[in-house]
């Protein structure tokens, strides 16, 4: 096995385990288990974001962005297996203790790391600065730029203690300029890497603005909901427009290419760009919904909105967006009967449990209550095609021959 397709599928193990256990997580809500929740929790959403997220976006990146002489030295692979080491020091040191010792040494180490990968990246990409590059390198900042609220958590938990809006404020700067900022500018720069030297400069360079303005004004949302303060609610309505533009302007450039884009991409790899895709407009529209007073004030009250949303982020549009590269790329065989029927169950569990999150807090919104008295059953089961697509997307993996699809 050589080391990129040995990347790819240490990415999907990392996403299967994280997977299962968030599966684990829904099965407590059915039958309980000596297992501290909480604990689960910090290692599923630790592994979701920096096993599966972050080591894929790491493998696209150096395969695209970093020119062939220098990917082929060994210090991409060492990079690669060191990290992948401080996510399985989380995986298992999180579900044990949760933030304690060994979870904070293994998570510093991940920052540490993700540095250095910087750092390199800064040094071998191409000098050439495309729009591509340009988004990739705003993501990267916006990865740095991230870790300042991870740092601020000591000093703020020994000084004010975990319910102090400083805290929770730093925590929300890191999510935040994580999904928003560094992985949200990452796939669109690898996607965009597919129409190099075919986008009109103008409308790319009002997207790129426009963008990067909304991902600073809407960190005021998150910050609106510790802070009481009538400006921090106008800073993120101005940007939710501004994204939305920004949108705009991303269709309008991409138009004209679109429909040869399409012609060259097998059923598989349509279906997770479509995915990816309108799980953005999604997510902009309900940004949209929130500047609703009434709906802002318990959107982040209401666990299951909240979690949906997160979904919709981290399933639907980056994992949507890096299954449609890899798949594109033929770093996934989309003529695999295993990828093709992986895909159609990762997509419906992923649409069905959206489904349900949301429907379910919409009915606690308007204090319905459950929707019914199978709510939990029905969840688990849905999610249980999540993991099924991943197995079968794994298993497809391991069928490619040492000479295979992946070069």
């Amino acid at each position: 096995m050589n080391s990129q397709k040995s990347w790819i599928v240490c990415c999907f193990l990392n996403f299967l385990i994280a997977s299962i256990m968030g599966l684990l997580m829904r099965y407590m809500h059915l039958f309980p288990l000596n297992l501290n929740y909480s604990f689960i929790l910090h290692a599923h959403s630790h592994i979701a974001m920096l096993g599966w997220a972050y080591l894929m976006i790491y493998v696209l990146i150096v395969r695209f962005f970093i020119p062939k002489v220098k990917r082929e030295k060994p210090f991409y692979n060492r990079l690669f297996w060191l990290t992948e080491f401080s996510v399985v020091g989380m995986m298992i040191a999180f579900p044990i203790q949760g933030y304690a010792l060994f979870s904070i040494v293994f998570s510093t180490m991940h920052i540490i790391l993700s540095y250095v990968f910087c750092l390199r990246i800064w040094r071998d990409s191409s000098e050439e600065k495309t729009e591509a590059q340009k988004l990739l390198f705003v993501g990267i900042s916006c990865m740095v730029f991230s870790t300042f609220g991870v740092w601020c958590l000591g000093p703020a938990l020994n000084m004010l203690g975990k319910q102090s809006p400083f805290y929770q404020i730093a925590i929300q700067f890191f999510l935040h300029f994580q999904f928003n900022g560094w992985f949200l500018f990452a796939v669109l720069a690898l996607f965009l890497k597919q129409f190099e030297g075919k986008i009109d400069k103008r409308d790319f360079k009002i997207f790129f603005t426009l963008l990067i303005t909304a991902t600073l004004l809407t960190f005021a949302f998150p910050g609106s909901w510790y802070l009481k303060n009538g400006l921090l609610s106008w800073m993120n309505a101005f940007g939710v427009i501004l994204q939305m533009i920004a949108f705009v302007y991303c269709c309008k450039m991409l138009k004209p290419q679109i429909s040869i884009f399409k012609c060259n991409l097998d059923i598989p790899a349509k279906a997770v760009y479509t995915l990816a895709i309108c799980s953005l407009f999604f997510k902009i529209a309900i940004q949209l919904l929130v500047l609703i007073p009434d709906l802002n004030e318990v959107s982040h009250q209401i666990r299951n909105l909240i979690i949906g949303f997160i979904h919709l982020t981290t399933l639907g549009i980056i994992t949507g967006f890096l299954f449609g590269i890899l798949i594109q790329n033929n770093l996934i065989s989309g003529k695999s009967s295993f990828v093709r029927l992986g895909i159609k169950s990762f997509i419906l569990g992923y649409v069905m449990t959206e489904f349900l999150l949301l429907l379910q807090g919409i009915f606690f919104y308007f204090e319905k209550g459950m929707i019914s008295y199978y709510y939990y059953e029905s969840i688990f089961l849905m999610s249980i095609f999540i993991i099924t697509g991943l197995i079968l997307i794994l298993l497809s993996l391991f069928k490619i021959k040492k000479q295979g699809l992946i070069n």
